[in-house]
């Protein structure tokens, strides 16, 4: 497995691949914000094909809640590995270990991440990576859905944070 940061290229791959079903599309709206410079979006590669996806965001997380903690604070955003019969064989693992690799090579001293109050599977991924829970916060999102109407989420979070030094 390869984990690269996404090209433009890889934008219509990974939408045949895990359709986003997102309001903003959210694969071209992550490579946007890397083209910006506030993160950079990683996609792990296997036999060719894209395998999941994390999105480091260098301007921290978008919650008040989370802000108000923690300023400044990067955040591995959207991380998924699909199809699920993937997950657990270290595809998560190796997303958060090259997330905190760029974070260091930017000299960040500290990593944060989200999790849902009904992930406890990926709760306990962070927390032998060494994610240590800080302040709850709801996430707040939009999808379509099957016949293309748009659907609004609230979930109950946590936000964790890593030392990174």
């Amino acid at each position: 497995m390869d984990i690269a940061v996404c090209r433009a290229e890889d934008l219509d791959v990974l939408e045949r691949c895990m359709p986003s079903h997102s309001v903003d599309g959210h694969h071209a709206a992550r490579f946007a914000r890397q083209e910006a410079g506030d993160s950079s979006y990683l996609v792990p590669w296997l036999e060719g094909r894209p395998v999941g996806h994390a999105e480091v965001r260098w301007t921290g997380c978008e919650a008040p809640e989370v802000r108000a903690v923690h300023p400044g604070c990067p955040e591995i955003n959207g991380l998924f590995v699909w199809p699920a019969s993937l997950r657990s064989q270290g595809i998560g693992a190796s997303l958060i270990r090259t997330a905190e690799r760029l974070a260091q090579e930017r000299g960040i001293e500290s990593m944060g991440l989200g999790v849902g109050d009904d992930n406890p599977r990926a709760a306990a991924l962070y927390a032998r990576l060494g994610y240590r829970p800080t302040v709850g916060y709801v996430d707040r999102w939009a999808y379509l859905d099957a016949e293309g109407v748009r659907q609004e989420r609230a979930d109950s979070c946590l936000f964790l944070v890593k030392a990174l030094r």
